[in-house]
This record gives structure tokens, C-alpha cells and sequence, in this order.
């Protein structure tokens, strides 16, 4: 996967916005104004990703491409170092588990406007 098609993929999502709060080079996906992903835009070396904190654990401990977040809240974010080794497929499925795992935070009007 390359750093347009994670961007489409990120924006399709309803009420996805992307930003760079941090710097020119750090590319933020955020639902509702919270933050469920991010990477470096010129590089897309990797990418974090929110988790639930056993899950998180599982993944790392089943690849060696998932390490603790970078940056990050270790106990809530994953990076996931992008060498090729991870397809493009579980990519996008932990991208989704990172949104839902956002929006099941949101108050739940919110949370029933995003789930329409």
C-alpha cells in the first residue's frame, strides 16, 4: 500500500478529517476530532494506530512489524512498521479497528450519526 491509497482509505470513512497538528510531515487521521491514525507523509514508513490495550499486546507479541506506539500512549497505540511483510488487507482491517475503537468512545449521539 502506498501513501494515496491508505489516504483514500482513511477519507472514505465517515467523518474522517486529515491534518498536520504536529509538523509539515505528520499526517493525522482524526473521527470527530479524535485521532485514529497517523504517519509520516513523505516517508510511510509505518503507521499508528489506536488499539485496545490486550489486543495490542496479542499483535505484537504475533508480529514483529507491530511494536509499541511511537510517540505514543504504549499502552493504547501500535506502530506498524511497514516493510511488506503486513498485507495490505490486515492493514486495512486494523485501520478499521482503530476508527470503531474511536467512535465507540464518541458520546453516543455521535456515535449514531457515524453509524448511519
Amino acid at each position: 500500500m502506498d501513501i494515496e491509497s491508505f489516504r483514500a482509505f482513511c477519507l472514505v470513512k465517515k467523518g474522517v478529517t486529515e491534518e498536520f497538528p504536529f509538523d509539515e510531515q505528520t499526517l493525522v487521521f482524526k473521527v470527530a476530532g479524535k485521532m485514529f491514525a497517523l504517519t509520516h507523509v513523505d516517508s510511510f514508513e509505518s503507521v499508528n494506530l489506536k488499539c485496545d490495550p490486550d489486543q495490542a499486546e496479542l499483535l505484537r507479541e504475533q508480529y514483529q512489524e507491530v511494536i509499541p506506539g511511537y510517540h505514543m500512549n504504549k499502552k493504547h497505540w501500535n506502530t506498524v512498521l511497514l516493510t511488506g511483510s503486513i498485507g495490505d488487507k490486515l492493514l486495512q482491517k486494523w485501520v478499521d479497528d482503530s476508527y470503531a475503537l474511536v467512535v465507540k468512545g464518541l458520546p453516543k449521539k455521535l456515535q449514531s450519526e457515524l453509524n448511519q
